[in-house]
């Protein structure tokens, strides 16, 4: 019987070995954790936004950007929700966005390992892969890291490393799902990127996406903790790379809230390039997304005519968080016993424009550690889009984040996950051109 090994027991390598089961080949899971799944655990803050109603080709970026989208035709979102569907889990929509009803991330791991456990899927946790020796069949050379029970308390057991032993194990594909670089806690650490490099393949240069983002204004410390519907755009050297719009939600050092992870990449991706001058980069922040410049204008105008006795430090009550009204009135160089009425018309277009267009200076973004997604990673080029199959080892396929293709927040890199470990999956299971399925 034909034999697959999947490295990495996140949630696309368990998606490729439920598909590559299904297809009757012999299936062995190789995890470097003591437990498979840890990074669904900690998806969509506990309840795991496990895809998304709406799909569209630019929710999947990478430098080839159309091969994200093809993995997506093959397995869509529909095909998502009726796979867990069939496996216990009824989902629930809030606009668009889909999560288990039962709002908890641990039932879309459940069912999965249960999944695995009826399959007779073998897992083996706490392997480290060293080294993958292509041929008929792969070798894989790797060490079983041994740990012991230490009891700390009644309720609490740690395990302890207590040593390691070098095991093997042969199979005639081999599947790499290690993941990339972001949530190293989780698992993805980069070991299978450097796998993969070893192997021949090319890597795109990683860098943390949707992530916060760091910037130098002082007054960013002001407004730490509130919370604003507002527009962000991301500029590169004076052009526009992303936008998005939603809550925003600003910290001591910078940008945070789904807007800002949508646009994260692009300022990673800029500073990640090897040039000798730095790029500049900068957010801009629209606290009136919903009106063009023209209507803002009209829109602040008519406030000053109906609040013209109201001082300026009161000026956006109602309108914004108070903090953000106080700071746009500082930068404006007013001062806050100022009556609205009594503004000039420079000082009115300076407010206009700090309200469509307040601008800060990015300096990068927070780290792997906090990013929930890696951009980067084996370049899609060498790897076959309709079976992701590598280009250059045949019987090497891929699944999942290691791939250079990162998805946008929502739902959207998990999608990915199922797609491309069913096409991987599938595909690696299929003997003499012939699908079991």
């Amino acid at each position: 019987m034909k034999r697959i090994l999947i490295i990495g027991g996140g949630a696309s390598g368990m998606m490729a070995a439920i598909f590559a089961k299904r297809s009757g080949v012999d299936v062995v899971i190789l995890e470097h954790g003591n437990k498979l799944g840890k990074k669904i655990l900690a998806t969509g803050n506990g309840r795991c936004n496990f895809t998304n109603i709406e799909q569209r080709p630019d929710c999947y970026r990478g430098d080839e950007p159309t091969f994200g989208w093809n993995g997506i035709r093959q397995f869509s979102a529909q095909d998502t929700i009726r796979f867990f569907l069939e496996l216990g889990i009824y989902s629930k929509n809030r606009n668009g966005y889909l999560y288990p009803h039962s709002d908890q991330a641990s039932a879309i791991l459940s069912v999965l390992l249960a999944e695995l456990d009826r399959l007779g899927v073998q897992v083996e946790t706490n392997i480290e892969v060293k080294e993958i020796f292509p041929g008929k069949p792969f070798r894989v050379r790797a060490v079983r890291h041994l740990f012991s029970e230490e009891r700390k308390s009644k309720k609490r057991t740690i395990l302890v490393k207590t040593g390691e032993e070098a095991v093997s194990f042969k199979g005639d594909a081999v599947i790499l799902a290690c993941g990339g670089m972001a949530a190293p806690s989780t698992g993805s650490d980069g070991s299978g990127l450097a796998l993969a490099e070893t192997l021949g393949h090319s890597i795109v240069s990683c860098t943390p996406a949707l992530v916060q983002i760091c910037c130098r204004e002082s007054w960013f410390r002001e407004l730490s903790g509130v919370r604003a519907s507002a527009g962000i755009r991301l500029l590169v050297d004076g052009e526009i790379q992303a936008a998005d719009t939603g809550e925003v939600q600003f910290t001591d050092y910078g940008l945070s809230g789904i807007p800002a992870f949508q646009v994260s990449r692009y300022a990673s991706k800029a500073f990640g390039r090897k040039e000798n001058e730095m790029p500049e980069v900068r957010a801009e922040i629209d606290f009136l997304p919903e009106f063009t410049m023209e209507q803002a204008a009209a829109f602040l105008k008519n406030r000053i005519r109906l609040l013209e006795d109201r001082p300026m430090d009161q000026f956006f009550v109602g309108l914004f968080h108070e903090k953000i009204g106080q700071l746009l009135v500082r930068l404006a160089s007013l001062g806050g016993e100022k009556k609205a009425g009594d503004l000039e018309e420079d000082e009115i277009q300076r407010i206009i424009k700090l309200t469509k267009c307040l601008s800060a200076v990015v300096t990068g973004t927070n780290g792997f550690e906090q990013a929930q997604v890696c951009a980067g990673g084996v370049s899609t080029k060498e790897i076959d889009g309709e079976t992701m199959e590598s280009r250059i080892v045949p019987g090497l396929y891929f699944a999942g984040e290691i791939m250079d293709v990162d998805g946008i927040c929502g739902g959207y890199n998990l999608q990915w996950a199922w797609s491309s470990g069913q096409i991987a999956g599938r595909h690696a299971a299929i003997e003499d051109g012939k699908e079991n399925i």
